[in-house]
């Protein structure tokens, strides 16, 4: 190569550049899919959004209303339909199960990693970009709530990948023109996706195009000519749920469950203002001990792009979540790609040679976490659970080789992180305590089993439990109301159905009933 003319260099050096890119999209890719997609129909559906999505598509898939979604023959006016409409096509194509219901939205969530490598690529000159963006995507795909949150039916992982989509299109739109109109058909799907939450998304980005002064970009007709595109099925969508429900569609989908969320607990989900941090330093290690320095390095270098979109999408989002008065841990995770850029540049710089020598701390706190980590794995083999055992070894002895190379000054300590991270994800994926909010309350398939069984076909079933599970109506395929034992006594002379703990069982004062089942703690009875 050092004998060819300098133009003929160039085209073989750019050439080299552009091939290398394709493998590492198609590798991340490869690797995100793998870790995404493992073992995801091994556990029942959490409570919540992930089963009320479920019952929710299940309508749709039954009836063939995809228009007006339902929820337990209710109108369901919460979010816009896209996730739904993805579950509902699973169903079509694979049954209703686990599986089908965590699939779509698990596998494009999974984008996410190679996108963001590809926003990386573009935010500087392909040889200085590649490295940190190479290990901001590697990180983001190696933080444990990015990707078990990703893998459940839930619209935040979605959310990320059409939100890296549009800045992707907004980014190479600089270069090639065309790209351009991929902005508004990846805004919409934003939209239909979570409503609201595409405006805040979208105004983070805009003021990074403003600050990182992309002007003229906002000003090209073919920007203007996708985002047309992308109105169209948005405006309709929303005119078809206005002239069907009329005022009730903009009071409950708007004002009850979206702008409300600002200023009020929805389902008195509360917290105070340092909530997310809290959230960030209970579950984003190994990786949050790199971002000060990332963030730092971002401050100093701030009149780049790539720093202008870290700071602003990090300080922006955050502020703006904090000062909500509703506070759920999943409302964190569009955080997380600004995080993992600004971590992926100071991994960069580590190996580089640019961080010499390395803080003693991160020897501390690596060595910390390796405590924390033996201690979890004595408890698993006290306890007998291989799997966890598994994952605890992995663990101690990818932080044991990163403590060596750290206080050995070798930059190793990074392929040895990443790489142990990721087998240790894989294989706690494969265990059955990834979804661990299932262990908060009994197993819900044989109640639901017992329920199914021992009642016709659209009955409401009340039980004795402290609240509604929404995993438990959808696996009966009933609906499970809760009430205080008082008020099921009143309900006792119109002869209903009734899921009782033993202790409920045996405070009631009539015995007239028919015991038709049990399951676990949980007796099914109907008075008579």
């Amino acid at each position: 190569m050092a004998n060819l003319p300098a133009a003929r260099w160039k085209t073989v050096l750019a050439e080299q550049i552009r091939n290398r890119a394709k493998w590492d999209w198609l590798i991340l890719l490869l690797l995100a899919l793998l870790l995404y997609l493992l073992n995801l129909g091994g556990v029942a559906l959490r409570d919540w959004d992930e089963s009320t999505y479920a019952i929710a598509a299940r309508g749709m898939y039954r009836t063939g209303d995809w228009l007006h979604p339902t929820l337990l023959g209710q109108p369901y006016l919460n979010k816009p339909p896209l996730g739904l409409w993805w579950i509902a096509s699973s169903y079509t194509l694979l049954g209703v199960n686990e599986w089908a219901t965590r699939l779509p939205l698990a596998g494009f969530s999974a984008l996410a990693v190679p996108l963001l490598y590809g926003v990386g690529r573009q935010l500087g000159a392909s040889q200085e970009r590649r490295l940190p963006a190479l290990l901001a995507a590697l990180v983001y795909l190696t933080l444990l709530p990015v990707t078990r949150h990703g893998r459940l039916a839930m619209l935040d992982g979605t959310m990320i990948t059409w939100m890296l989509g549009m800045l992707f299109c907004l980014l190479q739109g600089r270069r090639r023109a065309l790209w351009l109109v991929g902005v508004g058909p990846c805004f919409a799907a934003m939209i239909l996706t979570k409503g609201v939450l595409a405006l805040l998304l979208g105004g983070i980005l805009l003021a990074f195009l403003l600050w990182d002064g992309q002007v003229k970009l906002l000003r090209h007709p073919l920007l203007w000519i996708g985002v047309a595109l992308g109105c169209v099925p948005v405006l309709l969508w929303y005119l078809a749920q206005a002239d069907y429900y009329g005022a009730d569609f903009w009071q409950i989908h708007f004002l009850n469950q979206a702008f409300s969320r600002a200023w009020d607990n929805v389902d008195q989900n509360r917290g105070p203002v340092w909530y997310y941090l809290l959230e960030l330093l209970e579950s984003a290690w190994p990786w949050l001990l790199f971002l000060p320095g990332g963030l730092r390095l971002c401050w100093q270098q701030r009149h780049t792009s790539w720093a202008k979109l870290i700071l602003s999408g990090t300080v922006l989002f955050l502020v703006t979540i904090s000062l909500m008065r509703t506070k759920l841990p999943w409302y964190v995770q569009p955080l997380y790609p600004w995080l993992a850029m600004a971590i992926g540049v100071q991994l960069a710089q580590i190996w580089q040679g640019k961080v010499k020598p390395y803080p003693r701390f991160w020897l501390a706190f690596v060595l910390l976490l390796l405590l924390v980590s033996g201690v979890g794995t004595i408890a698993a083999a006290v306890t007998g659970q291989p799997i966890l055992l598994g994952v605890g070894g992995m663990l101690s002895l990818t932080l044991a080789g990163a403590a060596w190379c750290i206080n050995r000054q070798h930059r190793q300590f990074i392929p040895v992180l990443l790489v142990g991270m990721y087998l240790a994800l894989g294989v706690f994926f494969l265990s059955d305590q990834w979804v661990w909010e299932l262990n908060e309350a009994f197993a819900v398939k044989p109640v639901a089993s017992l329920i199914q069984t021992h009642t016709p076909a659209g009955t409401i079933v009340y039980t004795s439990f402290d609240y509604d599970r929404p995993s438990l109506n959808f696996y009966s395929e009933r609906r499970v109301l809760a009430l205080k034992t008082g008020d099921l006594t009143r309900l006792w002379d119109g002869q209903p159905y009734l899921l009782l703990n033993q202790q409920t069982l045996q405070s009631l004062p009539s015995q007239h009933y028919t015991r038709l089942g049990n399951a676990g703690e949980f007796t099914l009875i109907q008075p008579h």
